[in-house]
């Protein structure tokens, strides 16, 4: 099986239901940026030296990504629904790990910048395409509240879940940063 088509060379796309829209349709913004994140995320598993909860974390996450981006990108049935038991259970997990993390790390006081090491900074910028990814799907949200595209909103949870991961990668970045002893940069106005 051949990896081109060929159908997207006039700037259109297939959604899951067949449907054809732009590249530049919101929905295709949010899922494709979705995958970004998902990206960014094999970055930093491929070249950091996670710990090894760290680095199923961030594979469990990669896959959630995928289920996400599926749903976004397949609004045909109405409003897609993940496990929404899964979804709530990782929100909870995040949290259990932020806690973890938090514990070990002096307290947080002012704005850092982003950076440190290599690691760290990665998770930063992870971070941010997670931020971007929860406000495209929040747009999409807006978008799909009117009366005639009500039954493709996103599922809230995936929203609550976009929320709580960009807190977890903020977090394992200054955790990423502390482990390997790189100091953080306050922000000065």
């Amino acid at each position: 099986m051949a990896i081109y088509t060929r159908t997207g060379d006039k700037g259109k796309t297939s959604l899951m239901s067949g449907l054809r829209v732009l590249k530049s349709d919101l929905r295709v913004e949010a899922y494709g940026t979705i995958d970004e994140l998902n990206s960014a995320i094999g970055v930093v598993i491929a070249t950091s030296d996670n710990r090894q909860a760290t680095r199923r974390e961030l594979i469990k996450i990669q896959n959630n990504l995928l289920d996400i981006g599926s749903a976004l990108a397949n609004p045909q049935n109405g409003k897609w629904k993940m496990e929404n038991g899964k979804l709530r259970e990782q929100v909870k997990e995040f949290e259990n790990f932020i806690d973890e993390m938090t514990e070990e790390m002096p307290a947080l006081k002012n704005f850092i910048l982003p950076g440190g090491g290599k690691t760290g900074s990665f998770l930063h910028l992870a971070r941010a395409i997670c931020r971007r990814a929860e406000r495209k799907i929040v747009a999409l949200n807006n978008k799909e509240k009117n009366p005639t595209t009500a039954s493709r909103q996103v599922d809230n949870n995936i929203i609550i879940y976009l929320n709580r991961l960009s807190d977890l990668l903020f977090t394992m970045a200054r955790f990423a940063n502390f482990k390997e002893k790189k100091k953080e940069v306050i922000w000065r106005k």
